[in-house]
């Protein structure tokens, strides 16, 4: 928590001057009981109404420029604290846009989504009270005893035995807390990772009537968290009662004193009251001080989570000595004994993969589901890094070619095609910032999806909601496709990312990729056999292995595996 303070030091000025104001209100505040013991002892006592009045225009001075201290403390305050924000949620999204697919595979986008909202929120509200609370309130309370001392040493001791009792209470409970709001956070992640889980797939839990089941795990997540909540806050409620019980006794214990020591004329009765009124002053601001320890406490284990991600190296770095090749060659792509194993797990998702790539082959993947297809083609942009073996472009190790370069010559659909809000415009342009009109319309062109975006009213300016929710799967598909093809990359990928489409529009894509894209090397990853019947060659792969490699008629006759993929779709026998 500490290492985040550094997101404070542009707003040193703020940071300063919002407590200070705050000690300006505070000092202020401990001479209010003095004017009012005056006003007692020789206003009211004489019968001096004039001096009675003087003393009242001092309290509303004092009240009016406490005022303006505390609204200018409030005002610096909330700046700081709403600037920090903004710089940690800055910082940290840009962190978390550093991190490798793997890194996200371990933490989960429900806790990244919770620490860049909720956490960072309630260190927002830590910031904001410490700058205002944590001098203000202990100077109240050291400040109240010592004029209690100026008025009378005995019943100042009152004083000195409430105090550490107070502070032992609300340490007390600070110990008792901070663990338990760690375990509030983690439930809160579970609960948000459940809840983002089923909205995404309200649809196939509608299909699959599985409704009630869900429904009955979130109701149990969620009164997990509801007892944990309760918990924490059965012990911060009792913060306050305690603490009033202590100071109520204390202030019992200061009559009695006090009507003592005014019966011995060692004191008078407005100072009596002076010393009850310095004692509801350490009463407020020990609770004030309380409750500011609880949301510190909840700032605090919510800026450790932050912390967590802020620390958490990416899992792919960019070697310190990039290496670009010298020439171009015949061979693009050499994978050599390439072996891949995810973040925490046991068994390779991919073993001894060995396959030499030419430049404009095209290279068709097919494979039964978990077979290694998606994994395969995420090491060519380097989503993630190999864990054995050698994976060479152009002759260069990938671990030592410059991470922006190679990721500019390949273009990749994903199996989720996502399109951002904007324009259909501003999402094709995320392929070339630069490209022409011609280029895009080419790129659709091919894609297929011409015919989507002149059939729109506005044709490019169309709006695209966010996810693309105003568009079909399989016009998201084909967009997709357009953006990567406006790039006219050097290596293109096409992840299962035709299958949303009809089987007339996949052949006029596949010919038209074929006929027009001359000299690209593409890799078409699909479930369908003819998606990839007509590649140069074709990579069948079973659990993480290459089972199979040749053409299509080669394949028909060698490899079992692609001859049953192929027959379960075109029936026994089929060539």
């Amino acid at each position: 928590m500490r290492k985040l303070l550094r997101f404070l030091k542009a707003y040193r000025k703020e940071s300063i001057l919002a407590p200070l104001f705050k000690l300006l209100e505070a000092s202020f505040e401990l001479f209010v009981p003095l004017v009012m013991a005056a006003i007692i002892d020789k206003g009211i006592a004489g019968g001096d109404f004039g001096y009675i009045g003087r003393m009242g225009v001092i309290l509303v001075l004092l009240a009016t420029i406490g005022l303006v201290a505390s609204l200018t403390a409030q005002y610096f305050a909330a700046k700081a604290a709403v600037g920090f924000a903004a710089k940690l949620k800055h910082d940290l999204f840009n962190h978390i846009q550093s991190l490798s697919f793997g890194d996200m595979d371990m933490m989960g986008t429900s806790t990244m989504i919770t620490r860049m909202t909720n956490d960072v929120n309630q260190v927002q509200s830590g910031v904001n009270l410490v700058l205002r609370l944590l001098m203000r309130s202990p100077f109240i309370v050291l400040g109240a005893m010592i004029m209690a001392f100026t008025i009378d040493t005995k019943a100042a001791l009152i004083f000195v035995t409430a105090i550490p009792l107070l502070a032992l209470v609300i340490f007390g409970v600070m110990k008792i807390s901070i663990p338990l709001y760690k375990e509030v956070q983690s439930s809160l992640d579970r609960i948000l990772g459940r809840t983002r889980e089923n909205l995404a797939g309200a649809r196939v839990l509608r299909a699959f009537h599985k409704q009630q089941e869900e429904t009955e795990q979130f109701t149990k997540e969620n009164q997990e968290l509801n007892r944990l909540q309760l918990l924490v806050g059965r012990i911060a409620a009792s913060t306050n009662p305690v603490t009033f019980l202590i100071i109520n006794g204390a202030v019992i214990a200061l009559i009695v004193c006090g009507a003592k020591q005014v019966d011995a004329g060692r004191i008078t009765q407005g100072e009596v009251v002076a010393l009850v009124s310095y004692m509801s002053q350490i009463l407020v601001e020990l609770v004030k001080l309380a409750n500011l320890i609880i949301t510190v406490n909840k700032a605090i284990a919510c800026g450790n989570r932050i912390q967590e991600v802020l620390e958490r190296k990416p899992g792919l770095l960019e070697a310190e000595h990039t290496v670009e090749p010298e020439k171009e060659g015949e061979e693009i792509l050499s994978f050599s004994h390439v072996g891949l194993l995810y973040p925490g797990s046991r068994e390779e998702a991919l073993t001894d993969i060995d396959l030499s790539v030419k430049r404009g082959e095209t290279i068709g993947v097919i494979g039964g589901t978990g077979s290694g297809k998606t994994s395969f083609v995420h090491l060519i942009p380097r989503f993630y890094d190999i864990t054995s073996g050698h994976l060479k472009i152009e002759g260069v190790e990938v671990k030592e070619y410059p991470l922006k370069k190679l990721r500019e010559r390949v273009g990749i659909v994903l199996q989720k095609p996502v399109l951002f809000q904007g324009t259909i415009r501003s999402n094709l342009l995320w392929g070339k910032e630069d490209a022409t009109e011609e280029e895009l319309w080419q790129a659709l062109r091919i894609a297929q999806a011409e015919e989507i975006v002149r059939g729109k009213k506005n044709g490019l300016l169309e709006e695209v909601e966010q996810e693309g929710r105003n568009f079909s799967g399989g016009q998201k598909q084909r967009l997709s496709i357009a953006r990567a093809l406006v790039r006219r990359p050097d290596i293109l990928i096409m992840d299962d990312s035709v299958s949303a489409l009809d089987y007339a529009t996949d052949a006029a894509l596949r010919k038209a990729i074929r006929e027009e894209l001359k000299g690209m090397t593409i890799f078409i990853v699909s479930q369908r056999a003819a998606s990839v019947r007509n590649a140069d060659r074709i990579v069948v792969l079973e659990d993480g292995h290459i089972v199979g490699l040749g053409t299509h008629d080669k394949l028909i006759d060698s490899c079992e595996v692609y001859r049953e993929i192929y027959e379960s779709q075109y029936g026994k026998g089929a060539r």
